[in-house]
């Protein structure tokens, strides 16, 4: 790797402060290092999948959570492009539907994690459930949870339980078989500045802005405490944070790309022998003879 993953990956057991985070860092790369780089690992991504799914002991969850505009998209098509589809998915969480609110917060999510074999890439994700809710903490009623019923019962108290469940929801699933992979596009607020003002000053990207966008960018100081929060709860060993400098899109591509793609080699994948050699040898016979 041409950057160090010691000012990106958080060690387990360490608080850390957001802010101490450089959203501009690049490593030793260029932008015109990192596209090279980054078709290199399109390739090799594209490789170990074929193994990961075929070997067909393991799955991949990946999680990207950021703020708006921070590049989340841009970075599932361009790292994930030479994948092949039936072996990886990417699941959009938006508000809950009242049918998933009938449920646990965490049910909807459950619902779609990989099987074995697979990839799957939550485009934001559990996660929500401790940033947008932190900040608009109103949200919460509307799970109906026995005993919340004022935002004066969500305290400290409420949020250490929840980052508690989402840590055993997590241990379960990787003691199962899932490995876990959780990436912060880390933006700055002045870069933010910057990209909603090139979707209002570009036609083609108009569609892309909504008054939202303005509206939870009041919000920032209280997003920020909120993804601190959210790192400093839930980084562990079997699902670690990554906080990727996103003002860069160009970096922020190649850091993901190739911290997953280290991980998949880590894996000890192989191709599952065939179940009966001597079959496969009758069957070449037989189709030489033909």
């Amino acid at each position: 790797m041409k950057f160090d993953i010691q000012k990106i990956r958080v060690k387990p057991g360490k608080k850390i402060n957001i802010e101490n985070y450089d959203t501009k860092y690049v490593g030793t790369y260029t932008k015109e290092t990192a596209k090279k780089e980054l078709k290199k690992n399109t390739k090799e991504l594209k490789q170990i999948q074929e193994v990961f799914y075929a070997d067909n002991r393991y799955s991949l969850l990946i999680v990207l959570q950021a703020s708006d505009a921070a590049g989340k998209d841009g970075a599932i098509r361009h790292v994930f492009s030479g994948l092949n589809p039936q072996g990886c998915r990417v699941h959009s969480f938006k508000a809950p539907s009242k049918l998933e609110l009938e449920h646990d917060y965490i049910w909807r999510h459950y619902n779609v994690l990989p099987e074995r074999g697979m990839i799957e890439i939550f485009n934001r994700s559990h996660y929500e459930n401790v940033i947008v809710t932190k900040v608009h903490p109103e949200y919460i009623l509307g799970e109906r949870i026995p005993g919340v019923d004022s935002t004066d019962k969500i305290n400290e108290k409420f949020w250490k339980k929840r980052y508690e469940q989402i840590n055993n929801f997590e241990k379960h699933i990787y003691e199962n078989g899932t490995h876990i992979l959780k990436f912060f596009l880390n933006l700055s607020k002045e870069e933010q500045k910057k990209r909603f003002l090139a979707r209002i000053d570009t036609p083609e990207k108009n569609w892309k802005f909504s008054s939202a966008d303005m509206k939870e960018r009041k919000y920032w100081n209280q997003y920020r405490e909120a993804f601190e929060d959210m790192i400093n709860e839930t980084n562990t060993e079997y699902a670690p944070w990554h906080i990727i400098p996103a003002d860069n899109k160009w970096f922020s591509r190649i850091a993901i790309g190739k911290i997953i793609y280290e991980k998949m080699k880590s894996l000890d994948l192989k191709y599952p022998p065939a179940e009966d050699p001597k079959l496969l040898e009758d069957a070449r016979k037989q189709l030489l003879s033909e």
